[in-house]
């Protein structure tokens, strides 16, 4: 009897056991087929996401304004982000339950194809932090002439002559925002975003007036470098060739074909706002900051920028006691800024640890081959014979080379001119308003004027490796 009831409840437990498996066998099955779908959804709006990037950047989104607004104006564009939103939600809640379930994601299961070239895991991005008159041009033809390198000589020049800030608090620290994001997007190799700054506006892509386009290689050569067009004036030509008008996408694509990107830039002053670039995913960000004597630089600037100095000029012609204290105060906010910047780098926060790099003009002029070794050494990239070449033939210039951005010269001879050319006066006014900078980074102060132009007597302290940080 026992066993004529126990068979009974034996088949309704076998049968409760296939229907409870036909459940999950179905849910499973659910779970794929949504996988399937959402993988297919993704790869569409990567295509459309694909094709947006090829668009240039809104003003907005290249000085970092709420995307909000841009999005509110195209009712398309925010559908899609929505879109993609909820689909990344939906799919990382399957994720989970997948992995509660044991099943491995569908988009686990390969990897993807990385969107840069393989090498770009090794890609180093060099930013060359200066102010006018330090020697930047000379110091960024180390760069410049290395063949596996896409270099930029000022880029933003061009944000400086179309957006205008005033001097000191929030206007300051908004420029170095429109700065640090514009770098930023160079540095991605998108090279669109110049193209809301340069006046006039680039047409289909098409520029004549890049800012000294000659002073980069990488903007002069193939297949940048597009088949001359008659009566067409490009006002920032190729030295060495005849080239067409630069056209910006052939210029992003070979930015990215380089193994590494270096630019050239003085107008950014303030080494904290570079936080965010050095703890981006996508670079890895190399701040070699180049001084030089203020004494020489100032020197230098009243030359080469003669109209901006006149009240200097007039306050020395015409022997006066006290230089006007607007002036004196510029130069100091100037010194300090450079002070300040690389006294947090030297402090070596986690941030820039191993990023960052002090230079001195003087003692590149005095050893460039040197100096160029342990730049390219920091920098993680090997330095070419092709660079080496360039060095050893335009620091052994018989003459100083014609032009303010001049890059030929005897470096160990020209370096130390000023001291012969800038009154007693002006150098104390430099020593008064500049002295923490100057001694931070060694340099004396001149006791009198035979001291300043007795060449015996040293304007320099040994640093040695102590820039190398």
């Amino acid at each position: 009897m026992e066993k004529g009831l126990t068979l009974p409840q034996d088949c309704r437990d076998f049968v409760q056991s296939l229907r409870m498996r036909s459940k999950y066998a179905l849910f499973l099955a659910f779970v794929v087929v949504v996988f399937v779908f959402i993988e297919k959804e993704n790869k569409i709006i990567s295509r459309v996401s694909d094709k947006l990037k090829q668009i240039p950047q809104s003003l907005a989104d290249a000085n970092s304004t709420d995307p909000a607004l841009v999005l509110a104006e195209n009712a398309s564009l925010l559908s899609l982000s929505e879109l993609d939103a909820a689909f990344s939600q939906l799919q990382g809640r399957l994720h989970n339950l997948s992995l509660q379930l044991g099943v491995e994601s569908i988009g686990e299961q390969q990897e993807e194809e990385p969107s840069q070239p393989a090498r770009a895991g090794h890609r180093r991005h060099v930013l060359l932090m200066a102010t006018t008159r330090t020697g930047s041009s000379f110091v960024g033809e180390f760069f410049n002439q290395q063949g596996n390198i896409f270099y930029l000589f000022e880029p933003l020049w061009h944000i400086e002559r179309t957006v205008s800030f005033e001097p000191g608090g929030a206007n300051a620290a908004g420029s170095a925002l429109v700065y640090r994001d514009v770098l930023k997007q160079l540095f991605l190799c998108d090279l669109y975003v110049l193209e809301h700054f340069i006046s006039p506006l680039p047409e289909d892509h098409l520029t004549q007036f890049m800012f000294r386009r000659g002073s980069s290689r990488s903007l002069c050569e193939d297949p940048v470098c597009t088949p001359f067009v008659k009566k067409v004036f490009e006002k920032y030509h190729c030295k060495n060739r005849r080239c067409g008008p630069l056209n910006v996408t052939l210029a992003a694509e070979a930015c990215r074909r380089k193994e590494h990107m270096a630019l050239k830039a003085v107008r950014i002053r303030q080494l904290e706002f570079l936080q965010p670039l050095a703890e981006d995913p996508r670079l890895d960000l190399r701040v070699i900051q180049l001084v030089r004597d203020p004494r020489a630089v100032l020197a230098s600037r009243m030359v080469a920028f003669a109209g901006k100095y006149e009240t200097w000029k007039k306050w020395l012609a015409e022997g006066q006691d006290r230089l006007q204290e607007e002036e004196v105060q510029r130069l100091r906010g100037n010194c300090e800024s450079i002070r300040l910047s690389a006294e947090l780098g030297l402090r070596q926060p986690p941030w820039l640890r191993g990023r960052y790099m002090l230079v001195r003009y003087e003692d590149v002029a005095q050893r460039p081959l040197q100096k160029a070794r342990e730049m390219y050494r920091f920098a993680g990239i090997p330095l070419t014979p092709q660079v080496e070449d360039w060095i050893q033939k335009n620091t052994q210039a018989a003459l100083e080379g014609n032009g303010i951005y001049s890059t030929r010269k005897n470096s160990s001879e020209q370096f130390e001119k000023w001291r012969f050319s800038i009154p007693f006066k002006l150098a104390q006014v430099v020593q008064a308003a500049c002295g923490p900078a100057m001694r931070l980074f060694g340099y004396k102060l001149a006791r009198d004027a035979a001291s300043l132009t007795n060449r015996s007597f040293s304007l320099l302290e040994e640093r040695g490796t102590f820039w190398v940080t």
